[in-house]
């Protein structure tokens, strides 16, 4: 009776063979924490690679291979990730060669330069490029847009597109044939501008474009001289690539 209640009595707990496997498990989660915390994590690829162990450990579900969506295949394209981090490389090269110019030149109070979002901004404040309610460029100014026309033949810059803007304050125009309204004042002046870089400074016409806004996209508000002076301005934009791609009119 003894012997037959040993054979019915089983161990307690788990396993021998899981006390290897856990502290494998463990060896493994400290490893890869380490890898995490010397690391710079990409988000997208991050999350790419997490996706690809959907479903082939049993822990996920899923699909057992990399997601093959073009989001998935944009985060791993290295390429791009370099030819951006390049054209960032070349923006800012080229936003200190024109600070150096206009420091030289005692301009740097009359054009901001600055990367935003788009690419990089030019701003030509006020009356840098036409006196006020006239659309003829000013000779001063043609040397500096063509200072700028050089840097932009560059090889880096040749392939890049390019937009004009003009805009105005909220003040009507009076007594203006030419120009009945401040939309007609703005776009002419955006012309004038790729004309002059085209048929004097030798760009090519297919890279450029022209854009009249009037008054409505004003980056002050038209309460005061000091804030309607901010308003009036010629903007050049050189374009980013992916900015470019998606605009539908390129």
């Amino acid at each position: 009776m003894g012997r037959k209640r040993k054979q019915e009595e089983t161990k307690a707990g788990s396993p021998a063979w899981m006390t290897t496997f856990s502290d494998l498990m463990t060896l493994l989660l400290c490893f890869f924490v380490l890898l995490f915390a010397f690391s710079t994590i990409d988000l997208r690829k991050f999350s790419a690679v997490m996706q690809s162990f959907q479903g082939s450990l049993g822990v996920f579900e899923g699909g057992k291979t990399l997601d093959s969506t073009e989001y998935i295949q944009e985060a791993l394209n290295d390429e791009k990730t370099t030819a951006q981090l390049e054209e960032i490389e070349d923006f800012k090269k080229l936003k200190e060669q024109i600070e150096e110019y206009l420091e030289n030149n005692e301009m740097e109070q009359q054009i901001l330069v600055d990367l935003d979002a788009r690419g990089l901004l030019l701003r030509f404040k006020d009356n840098v490029l036409f006196d006020s309610g006239y659309a003829q460029l000013k000779p001063v100014a043609k040397k500096t847009l063509e200072f700028i026309a050089d840097l932009l033949k560059q090889e880096e810059f040749i392939e890049k597109y390019i937009r004009i803007e003009g805009h105005t304050d909220a003040d009507p125009i009076i007594h203006s044939k030419k120009f009945p309204t401040n939309w007609e004042l703005s776009v002419t002046r955006a012309s004038n501008v790729v004309r002059f870089l085209i048929e004097e400074a030798d760009m090519s016409p297919q890279k450029l474009s022209a854009s009249g806004y009037s008054k409505y996209h004003p980056v002050a508000p038209n309460d005061s001289v000091e804030n309607k002076a901010k308003n009036r301005r010629v903007d050049i934009v050189i374009l980013r690539s992916e900015f470019v791609k998606s605009e539908s009119y390129y």
